[in-house]
């Protein structure tokens, strides 16, 4: 009787443990799953890539760089022949970021060009990703991840503008720029 009642117990942690695993996909498994896939070009870069001037970057915007680690970069290209694929993989990102988790802090665009939405992962001073996701109608759609630790939004809005200015042509992020213009 008493290993009966200890394969029970057992047997309930067990059904327990396994509900409680999430079952929905995250940014980081679809991206996972996908950087090989066909259609698919991907990067992830350390933010020294950016070959930015540390010197003529003003307090906050220096600490906006130094708080950033990499990015994580996808994109889905659009030919004539993946439209339908596209609209797939593009709904299957936008479930993703319907999550909670992600908190959306801006969007723009428009329909006949492409829309694009910010979104990130914790508050304040203490956001650890933030999520670029960009569309253009001609081009395909982009993901970008901005992955740190404790990064502000109006600090990196600050270092985004010496980003604009930079050579990004001739780098190896020039094929993303076009689904966030």
């Amino acid at each position: 009787m008493n290993t009966s009642i200890k394969s029970i117990i057992t047997m309930f942690i067990l059904v327990v443990t396994l509900q409680s695993c999430n079952q929905d996909q995250t940014l980081q498994t679809y991206y996972v799953d996908n950087e090989l896939a066909p259609g698919f070009t991907s990067l992830d870069v350390p933010v020294s890539i950016l070959d930015i001037d540390e010197a003529s970057l003003t307090k906050e915007q220096l600490e906006a760089y130094e708080s950033i680690e990499k990015l994580s970069l996808i994109a889905f290209v659009l030919d004539e022949s993946n439209q339908a694929q596209m609209d797939i993989e593009y709904a299957k990102v936008k479930t993703i970021l319907k999550n909670p988790e992600y908190e959306e802090l801006m969007r723009g665009g428009n329909s006949t060009d492409g829309k694009f939405v910010i979104k990130c992962i914790g508050e304040g001073d203490a956001i650890d990703e933030f999520i670029l996701f960009g569309n253009s109608n001609t081009a395909g759609f982009g993901v970008i991840r901005v992955l740190g630790n404790d990064m502000n939004f109006n600090k990196i809005a600050e270092l985004a503008k010496v980003i604009q200015d930079s050579d990004i042509e001739n780098s190896p992020l020039e094929k993303f720029s076009g689904f966030f213009n």
